[in-house]
């Protein structure tokens, strides 16, 4: 008998080879912080939607760091005898299919099932919002039909998203925060390949030997599978996967082609992007730098003193939690600020960091406000983050607004004479990012090495750590707001170095 709860019953609908791997290999799965972040942010939404019905009971037992499946059972029976109305995490086996139902819901003689999701949906020109991922599909399915096989008549099957077009007003409204959905429709296609898909799990996962499953499209849908790193430990380390910009349907077609290598694909594949070339040619060859003087001076002559150096740090609550915001809304709480005023000057230093639990909006615009005087030329990295995010402040804080966008309208892209190509060698990869440029440009430097930092190495870690700061004892908040303090000190020194090398590769022309 094949034991399956509705995540591994989706992990085998994505790719048997995923469902094999979770319970034969499940140390080889890699989880990185964003994956961290999406499993953090559904374990917040699932708990909120809870009372989107009302009053409800919750079957969860724990029988330490575990759930108690047979206790949980054996108390959505109970509940569902009472005619509990909402039950939350209801869960059912039957012949070694297991789940939990999110919220299972009285509904006449019998029960709607609602799945609820982390992810948004938003209103289209058409009024409606969107089609539903087929993965999620294949979830309330399988749910369907283990509790129709346990003798539930199941009247109703829903997902519950976030709606991407609620606007926090101050209190927080569960029917206006989240947009339901009814997918019976497609439920009662998908439900017929169940057994099929059951049918394969039984034979897979009966045997230890390792699934004959090469990678496919399935592996980018819809993120990074956890297992890619495993999957693919074949590939050599510079290969068709890390080319810059290609379609990854487009680099498994010519992995398939046996096109993997660099060598391969300058030997064989069709690549007509210059910058794709200089990437296979440098990874093959023992060249230097390549170096575009004059489009590298081009860039330089946009540049003017006083020159700063700007950097944002933000977090994206999943729940809107200040007024005009909505979900996933970027809320920048920091920002690093290096500045030269005048050339051969000194460089100097100013920053921001936000008090965690508050709103940091209003007290960032106006600390840019007074550390970044108007009309002044503004490098950022990729500079459509830090125009946007200038962009969102100005257009919440009307009064200063002319100031914001005069700082949004004169910053210059650090990231351009990179990403144009005229400056590259192969340590950069296929990546262009600033992480990836400063130790190309860097290597042996131990100040510029960002896993040389405690505590935050990423964004991704800045954006977690901060709205925690305001429940840590003293000491721990204290030492959290050195650490991301140095973290973003050191995102705009790097654009400082970035610079100052392509200062110097001009000047040796």
């Amino acid at each position: 008998m094949v034991y399956l709860s509705k995540s591994k019953y989706c992990g085998l609908w994505q790719c048997p080879k995923i469902a094999w791997l979770r319970r034969y290999r499940p140390d080889a799965a890699f989880l990185d912080g964003s994956v961290l972040a999406r499993m953090e942010a559904g374990n917040e939404v699932g708990d909120l939607a809870m009372g989107l019905f009302g009053p409800y009971v919750e079957v969860t037992v724990r029988d330490g760091d575990k759930l108690d499946l047979a206790a949980m059972i054996s108390a959505t029976e109970a509940e569902m005898a009472k005619g509990t109305e909402n039950i939350c995490e209801a869960s059912f086996s039957y012949n070694g299919l297991y789940c939990a139902v999110d919220i299972l819901r009285k509904d006449g003689d019998g029960w709607a099932v609602y799945e609820v999701k982390s992810s948004t949906k938003h209103s289209q020109p058409d009024g409606s919002y969107g089609d539903d991922k087929e993965i999620y599909i294949a979830d309330v399915s399988y749910q369907k039909y283990v509790l129709e096989h346990c003798g539930v008549n199941v009247t109703g099957t829903y997902l519950v998203c976030l709606n991407g077009d609620y606007v926090f007003d101050g209190t927080l409204d569960l029917t206006g925060l989240f947009y339901v959905s009814d997918v019976s429709e497609a439920v009662r296609t998908e439900i017929g390949n169940i057994e099929y898909n059951v049918a394969i799990a039984e034979k897979l996962l009966a045997s230890e030997d390792e699934p004959d499953i090469d990678l496919n499209a399935n592996c980018r849908k819809p993120y990074k599978c956890a297992f890619w790193q495993y999957c693919s430990r074949g590939v050599p380390e510079k290969s068709v996967f890390d080319l810059y910009r290609l379609n990854f349907n487009k680099k498994l077609e010519y992995y398939y082609k046996g096109w993997i290598a660099y060598r391969d694909l300058l030997m064989n594949a069709p690549i007509k992007n210059e910058k794709q070339l200089r990437q296979l040619e440098y990874g093959t060859k023992e060249l230097g730098t390549y170096v575009d003087r004059a489009g590298i001076s081009a860039f330089l002559d946009k540049l003017s003193y006083p020159l700063y150096f700007l950097d944002f740090e933000t977090m994206q609550p999943v729940v809107p939690q200040f007024v005009g915001t909505r979900p996933y809304t970027q809320i920048p709480f920091q920002y690093s600020l290096h500045y030269i005023e005048r050339e051969d000057g000194e460089l100097l230093h100013k920053e921001f960091l936000a008090e965690s639990g508050t709103d940091p909006r209003r007290a960032i615009a106006e600390r840019l406000c007074e550390d970044i005087p108007a009309d002044v030329c503004v490098t950022a990295y990729n500079k459509a983050f830090e125009c946007t995010r200038l962009k969102e402040l100005a257009e919440e804080f009307p009064d200063l607004a002319e100031h914001l966008l005069s700082i949004r309208d004169n910053i210059v892209d650090l990231l351009v004479p990179f990403q144009s190509g005229c400056y590259y060698n192969r340590a950069m990869g296929g990546s262009f990012s600033i992480k990836s440029v400063l130790p190309a440009i860097y290597p042996d430097d131990p100040e510029l090495d960002y896993h040389n930092l405690e505590g935050v190495h990423n964004g991704g870690e800045a954006m977690a750590i901060f709205p925690k700061i305001k429940d840590m004892p003293p000491d721990e908040r204290a030492k959290a707001r050195r650490e991301l303090l140095k973290y973003c000190e050191l995102d705009t020194y790097a654009m400082v170095k970035v610079w100052e090398e392509l200062v110097r590769v001009a000047k040796e022309g």
